[in-house]
């Protein structure tokens, strides 16, 4: 069914097309981004919202028919680390209420992304009263409990949005009856209030490529086997985890050494390594302890659209997180129809589980996750009949599915 909905979507702290202007993204950007485009083909008027942090950017971008981009200022006009952005809700906020007034917009639904969105969208309620739905995508308390560092654990304030955003929002959106649990009894929200929308894959763009392609592509070994794993360089991500796998399998396998390698996708090794992240750097440190730098490579950030010949030139993909909202990564590889290997504690286990091809493993647990890469290298079954199983399980795992979901959510709360 059509609507007209005028539709009102803050991304503060990170911008949903970041990826196209070359720059490392998430699944939170590409969720917002994806499922806007669905919405806006639904008919919604969505009008997405972020800080500005390149004033040479135009400030309003078409991004599809029905979807628009706006970046207001609020603060300096740079990148600003997360936890430093309080600050700037409310200039985010004045800056939205003024974009509004000069374009004589209203809006009947406001749909935010991430804690610091949500205090934005706290004062847009109360000042339109409109209904606010709430996506957290990571949660402080989960956070805490598995963060590896210090940069990794959130302070109180945080916390202590989340707990308010849980009971003033009108509706949560969860990624993964995972999310929905951890919010259930860690927050206290009412099960009522939550809706389950899992994430999904761009059907256009993500499907299987021949191998042999894929590989001469992206420069891949052609005699070699090749193990993926693809993300934000940083502790809860488990890569350390994974090094550790792949030592443990070439000493129970030497033979191995030449015929297979990993490659990390993430963070930029565009710069010399003294300037890479400190968690970049100390993964290189790690491959260089356990040996096993001729079997690693740190390839970097890739764009969207060049990850279906990454997936589609890997024999297999790892996901070894200590937390994980939901997992986007895993559903674009099993589209490619490519096996994954994903902890029990991310949301796109429950699916994994079900998937002929993919596994889940242990959190911290690098001897049974070699077992399992083992395994997977392994297996004889005949690759055509891999990928129909896993393509026959992902197919109702889509943005437009996603958005059609939403779009129940959204008529719930308007009634």
């Amino acid at each position: 069914m059509k609507t007209s909905t005028n539709l009102a979507v803050f991304s503060l702290h990170t911008c949903p097309i970041a990826s196209s202007e070359g720059k490392e993204t998430g699944g939170l950007n590409v969720y917002v981004l994806e499922t806007a485009k669905q919405l806006g083909k639904l008919g919604y008027k969505v009008d997405m919202f972020t800080r500005s942090q390149d004033r040479l950017k135009p400030y309003l971008i078409e991004v599809t028919p029905n979807v628009r981009l706006m970046h207001l200022v609020a603060g300096p006009e740079k990148p600003i680390p997360k936890k430093n952005l309080l600050p700037y809700v409310d200039s985010f906020t004045k800056a939205f209420l003024n974009f509004s007034r000069k374009e004589n917009r209203t809006y009947e639904l406001l749909h935010c992304h991430y804690y610091l969105s949500g205090l934005a969208g706290l004062k847009i309620k109360q000042a339109y009263q409109i209904p606010l739905l709430m996506t957290f995508h990571t949660l402080a308390l989960m956070k805490n409990l598995v963060g590896r560092s210090e940069d990794e654990t959130e302070e109180s304030a945080r916390l202590k949005a989340e707990r308010k955003l849980v009971k003033k929002s009108d509706r949560i959106i969860a990624s993964s009856y995972k999310d929905k649990t951890y919010l259930k009894y860690l927050y206290d929200a009412s099960a009522e209030k939550i809706s389950v929308v899992s994430p999904g894959f761009d059907v256009q763009l993500f499907s299987p490529i021949p191998k042999s392609k894929a590989k001469m592509e992206i420069g891949s070994d052609s005699l070699k086997k090749l193990i993926l794993s693809v993300g934000r360089i940083e502790p809860l991500k488990g890569f350390d985890v994974l090094l550790y796998a792949i030592k443990i399998l070439l000493v129970k396998n030497p033979k191995l050494q030449k015929h297979i390698s990993l490659w990390i996708v993430g963070g930029d090794t565009s710069e010399p390594v003294s300037l890479w992240s400190g968690e970049l750097k100390h993964l290189e440190k790690l491959r260089r302890d356990l040996g096993i730098k001729a079997s690693v490579k740190f390839v970097g950030h890739k764009a969207q659209e060049m990850l279906p010949y990454y997936y589609s030139a890997a024999e297999l993909v790892v996901m070894p997180s200590h937390y994980e909202s939901f997992g986007i990564v895993a559903l674009e590889a099993m589209a490619c129809g490519t096996p994954v290997i994903i902890s029990n504690v991310a949301g796109a286990s429950d699916l994994v589980r079900t998937v002929h091809g993919g596994m889940l493993t242990s959190v911290n647990n690098p001897v049974l996750l070699a077992t399992q890469i083992e395994y997977i290298l392994s297996d004889r079954l005949a690759s055509q009949k891999r990928q129909q199983k896993i393509k026959n399980k992902i197919k109702n795992y889509t943005w437009e599915k996603s958005a059609i979901q939403l779009d129940r959510v959204y008529r719930s709360v308007l009634k």
